[in-house]
């Protein structure tokens, strides 16, 4: 497990960079946090670190985004995910598969459909710009 503070949402990408890095190809990143916490920052920081350069933005309508860069990124967001049947809509199970790397905000609501070794980031709201960043699930972290 590894905790890091971040000061600002420029922080926060710089720290994603940095763990992109670290990614592989089918290598799952589960996001914890509310409305605002900073996954969507922290997934601008992993395209950069993957080498994208077109701009990330979150999913919210669209529940996947895809971005192409040195390792595809898939960029989910299970907000409005309730139901199995929801789940299964999204093509959520198809990108377990492939070479890409997931990156799913609101995870809790799929916790029991995400595969064995989802990395975990946490990002927790510790003050008006501050935020804990909590990642865990891998020792390459």
């Amino acid at each position: 497990m590894k905790q890091l503070i971040s000061h600002s949402s420029e922080e926060t990408e710089r720290i994603a960079e940095q763990f992109a890095k670290k990614l592989r190809p089918g290598d799952v990143v589960a996001y914890e946090g509310g409305l605002g916490a900073g996954k969507t920052a922290f997934t601008r920081g992993l395209a950069q670190g993957l080498g994208i350069r077109e701009e990330v933005s979150s999913p919210t309508f669209a529940l996947v985004n895809e971005y192409r860069g040195e390792h595809t990124l898939y960029h989910f967001d299970m907000y409005r995910v309730e139901t199995y049947d929801d789940l299964y809509s999204t093509g959520f199970f198809d990108y377990l598969d492939g070479e890409g790397i997931l990156a799913i905000e609101w995870s809790e609501n799929i916790y029991g459909a995400l595969p064995e070794g989802t990395i975990t980031v946490s990002i927790r709201t510790i003050g008006e710009n501050d935020r804990e960043i909590t990642i865990e699930g891998d020792d390459r972290f």
